[in-house]
């Protein structure tokens, strides 16, 4: 089973967005539960957070991480979308792996080679899944869930994600 992290602040239009491509995983019994980690939102995050169904902390990623229920992680940025098909290959990665893992960016949204090469990468445009011990661990020493996601080995999952536009 996996919990999903998301991270926000003021970000409420992203957040539905992210949590509409999230109910096949729940329907199939893969999420088990959603973690809306907020970093001082002033618009109506937590409202949507709470609509959704989802559990709303303040404190950051280290409290949300504390509160998840699954073994696994999936952390995300408000606005991201999972392509079709996610659903078995996290559950096929999660049954065989260790280590930590990305999604692939979905083939309509790739920015071209030099674009991706000469602009800032964020740590969790590509998403993270992640075990919950591994997690737990880099939380200590990591202020957001971007400085814990950065500079991970990771595989490659065989599944695309919309990446979140830049802020």
């Amino acid at each position: 089973m996996l919990s999903v992290l998301i991270e926000t602040r003021n970000d409420e239009e992203g957040l539905a967005r992210t949590l509409a491509s999230l109910i096949g995983g729940a329907v199939e019994g893969v999420v088990r539960d959603v973690i809306v980690c907020d970093a001082g939102s002033t618009d109506q995050t937590h409202r949507v957070a709470e609509h959704a169904g989802c559990h709303y902390v303040s404190g950051g990623i280290a409290a949300g991480i504390g509160q998840a229920k699954g073994d696994w992680l999936l952390l995300l940025e408000p606005g991201a979308r999972l392509a079709e098909g996610w659903i078995e290959e996290v559950a096929a990665h999660t049954a065989r792996q260790t280590m930590p893992a990305r999604f692939s960016r979905a083939r309509g949204h790739r920015a071209p080679f030099l674009a991706r090469v000469f602009s800032g990468n964020r740590a969790l445009a590509e998403g993270l899944v992640i075990s919950k011990r591994q997690a737990a661990a880099l939380a200590k020493s990591a202020r957001s869930a971007e400085a814990l996601a950065r500079g991970l080995a990771t595989r490659r999952l065989n599944a695309e994600i919309w990446v979140a536009p830049p802020k």
